[in-house]
């Protein structure tokens, strides 16, 4: 029986719903989510496994143009997805036009692999708009299969998966077949603080924080965490605490609820706060989060 196999990968601007998209597509909730722009930060995989193929999704950061070194790390996880997909999903917005960086779209535009292009959160436009911009669309990327979704509600998400299997490769399976994702436990827990951080706090804070799991005990019926929210100065290590503690406590009681769902076990987790000067701009502390791939 012939098997599929193959690496598709999820690029667009911030904010275009590309986690939600990948979540879906997995059936987990993979890939955190928030309204902020830049949420995520690394390219994720999620894979999905079936006795005839083996779907490698990976969510990459949205495209921007870098402003410090941080940024600049994110956008290679963005060019490594390009450089290794075999089916490409570009993802836009029904009212989005402008592109954040002009050379990312010209090798979209020339790419030899199949690119699907997915207009998202359609719910909230009228038919006339939304036909509008499928040809607007069309002609502006004539070698892609496009596709109206809301990835929020699920619309036409199935018709989109079905055509991948259909676009995919011959192949072996890349990963184990009961493998979810090439993420570790201690990522998810990072990335599940940060979601909340992202949440709760306002301005630049959320953009100046790290999360780095330092401890991580997987007993029968509990899982402790012991993890530190990496700061860049003082005053938002005071902020991240808040009032008596009250701000920190809340981001560990909702981090914890999730985890709990996550992993299937109770689980106990303890935070702390560190500041790590100027962080976002120092290649080695980058390399040492996992961000520089150089």
């Amino acid at each position: 029986m012939m098997h599929k196999a193959g690496f598709v990968n999820i690029i667009g601007n911030p904010n275009v719903g590309k986690s939600t998209l990948m979540n879906a597509l997995v059936g987990e909730k993979l890939s955190i989510i928030t309204p902020k722009a830049q949420t995520t930060r690394h390219r994720i995989l999620g894979i999905v496994n079936h006795e005839e193929y083996q779907i490698v999704f990976s969510d990459t950061p949205g495209i921007i143009k870098p402003a410090y070194e941080l940024q600049a790390s994110m956008m290679d996880f963005v060019k490594s997805a390009l450089d290794d997909a075999d089916i490409l999903i570009y993802m836009v917005e029904v009212g989005e036009t402008a592109q954040k960086n002009e050379a990312f779209f010209n090798k979209i535009i020339n790419s030899k692999i199949p690119v699907i292009l997915l207009l998202n959160k359609i719910d909230k436009s009228t038919q006339e708009e939304v036909a509008e911009k499928i040809a607007y669309w069309r002609e502006k990327v004539p070698n892609s299969f496009v596709y109206i979704i809301s990835a929020l509600e699920k619309f036409n998400v199935d018709t989109v998966f079905y055509k991948i299997i259909e676009l995919l490769p011959e192949g072996p399976p890349y990963y184990p077949k009961d493998q979810l994702t090439d993420k570790p436990e201690r990522f998810f827990v990072n990335e599940k603080i940060r979601e909340k951080i992202l949440m709760h706090y306002k301005k630049e804070i959320p953009y100046s924080v790290e999360v780095e799991t330092e401890s991580f005990i997987e007993e029968e019926t509990i899982v402790r965490i012991r993890s530190v929210i990496m700061v860049e100065r003082e005053t938002q290590k005071g902020i991240i605490i808040g009032h008596k503690g009250t701000a920190i406590k809340r981001v560990g009681a909702e981090a914890r609820k999730d985890l709990e769902r996550f992993f299937m076990k109770k689980v106990f987790i303890e935070l702390y706060v560190k500041v790590n000067k100027d962080w976002r701009s120092d290649r080695n502390q980058l390399k040492r989060f996992g961000y520089d791939q150089s």
